[in-house]
């Protein structure tokens, strides 16, 4: 993804969860088809038939089921054309049955780790966890609440994917992919992300540089940055940010790269943050080199929900999350997020910035989160910025000055992307809650594609995007 530098809010620029260039249609037959499951798994049959770069691998011979799945249908292997999976070859995400049990998952677990451990045992390759070829077994088991995602991940060998495959509360199985960062750095531009926000009409030299902003300004809302980390000792926080998970495992509790703290200085830092008064919540998913895995994400989504989920106990009932990140299409993700957004957890997510359809990436393709586009001060489609009918609204994106990390807790940086339009938006959705607190998830994105600024940027040759700007309301 590319992280730029503009100018007075600052914005995220697109995390990417992709790598390959080349993607290439995938031809699914109609009796693999037919191998999905009843119940929730013609959703899955539906955004495979939908999306072109997702592959539903055929199954292999079922000669390892045990007798309790003999006779049950495969569940579908999905993988992305578009998507790295440089050394995470044999690991997996798996989809369970949203309606199952907490007794039922813990059950369906330990049976995945005892088959697990057999196959370790019998292999021939076995010599112990330093040997190359040792699969680990479970890493994450997700459980995002009641009749929601459920799932778990691991590296698991052949073998033992197939008999996952063959559960009955299996609904899918996802390989799964390496999620980066791909920023382009540079110095110039000037603060003017914010006042476009803060104006329907084209920013002139009266009001570049001039943000109207209603004194509430998100107040109360927690926004979670699932991103690199967030510098929480920085000054502009003014001690309304802090730590909230490190996912990656023996990674440490820092933003070492900058994108996290770009973006949430974007959402809500002092001089250049969109709703002032809010929350941050740092939810690391990607390590300091800004790479990651997309289970490790997905573990941060669920983070995400659980923790809004004990807050809102305490009655608030939405919170606002930002991820800048993205890659290959990926069934596993979109599911995540668009069951965060239920639990109520309104997501932005960057819509990619390779001038490409956003419905060939996730997050960008969720149904429920908010899509977010780039612009630039001339009120064009960034020449970068992802496109087409799954972009919900467009925002600042080019030239964003925002908080860096750095030893003084004070420093400051200029991107641009996808990645800093999104946290415009997510700032938007806290200054939004602000004034409107009892509102659900869903209120918020409607309401922001209700009050955004309609016809405002140029997107010629892009038309089937919505030609909606993000704008505060004031």
């Amino acid at each position: 993804m590319k992280i730029f530098n503009s100018g007075f809010f600052s914005a995220v620029a697109g995390l990417t969860l992709m790598a390959s260039s080349a993607i290439a249609a995938p031809v699914i037959h109609s009796n693999d088809m037919e191998n999905l499951h009843a119940g929730v798994r013609p959703d899955v049959a539906d955004f495979i038939k939908g999306d072109s770069n997702i592959i539903h691998e055929k199954p292999k011979p079922k000669h390892h089921a045990p007798a309790a799945h003999n006779g049950a249908n495969s569940a579908p292997l999905l993988s992305a054309t578009n998507a790295d999976t440089a050394g995470l070859e044999s690991h997996y995400i798996i989809i369970l049955d949203s309606s199952i049990s907490q007794q039922d998952l813990h059950e369906h677990t330990s049976w995945v780790e005892g088959v697990h451990q057999e196959n370790v045992m019998q292999s021939n390759n076995y010599y112990g966890p330093e040997d190359s070829n040792y699969m680990f077994g479970l890493k994450h088991i997700y459980d995002f609440g009641e009749s929601a995602f459920k799932g778990y991940a691991g590296q698991f060998s052949a073998d033992v994917v197939e008999q996952i495959r063959l559960h009955p509360h299996v609904i899918a199985v996802e390989r799964d992919q390496v999620v980066t960062i791909k920023d382009k750095i540079t110095q110039s531009g000037a603060p003017w992300g914010l006042s476009r926000v803060s104006h329907r009409e084209h920013l002139t030299s009266d009001t570049n540089g001039k943000y109207v902003y209603d004194s509430s300004a998100g107040e109360g809302v927690t926004a979670y940055v699932v991103d690199t980390g967030v510098n929480i000792h920085h000054v502009e926080f003014e001690g309304r940010a802090k730590w909230g998970a490190t996912i990656p495992a023996n990674d440490a509790d820092e933003d070492g790269n900058g994108h996290g703290t770009h973006v949430a200085g974007t959402i809500a830092s002092r001089a250049y943050g969109v709703a002032k008064k809010a929350k941050i919540v740092a939810v690391k998913v990607l390590r300091s080199n800004g790479s990651g895995s997309m289970s490790d994400v997905i573990s941060g989504v669920e983070w995400t929900v659980k923790d809004h989920t004990s807050q809102s106990k305490a009655g608030k009932k939405t919170a606002v999350a930002n991820m800048s990140l993205g890659g290959g299409s990926s069934f596993v993700l979109d599911f995540a997020v668009d069951s965060a957004v239920k639990k109520g957890v309104a997501y932005a997510v960057a819509a990619g910035n390779e001038f490409d359809d956003a419905c060939s990436s996730s997050p960008a393709a969720s149904k429920n989160a908010i899509t977010v586009a780039a612009s630039n001060v001339n009120d064009q489609l960034a020449y970068f910025s992802n496109y087409g009918k799954c972009v919900d609204i467009i925002a600042p994106g080019v030239n964003i000055l925002s908080t860096w990390i750095g030893s003084n807790n004070r420093n400051t940086n200029t991107i641009s992307g996808t990645s800093m339009a999104t946290p415009h938006v997510a700032g938007l959705a806290a200054y939004y809650l602000g004034l409107h607190p009892d509102d659900s998830a869903t209120d918020v994105k409607n309401a922001l594609i209700k009050q955004a600024t309609k016809n405002a940027i140029n997107l010629a040759g892009v038309s089937d995007t919505p030609n909606l700007l993000g704008y505060n309301g004031v």
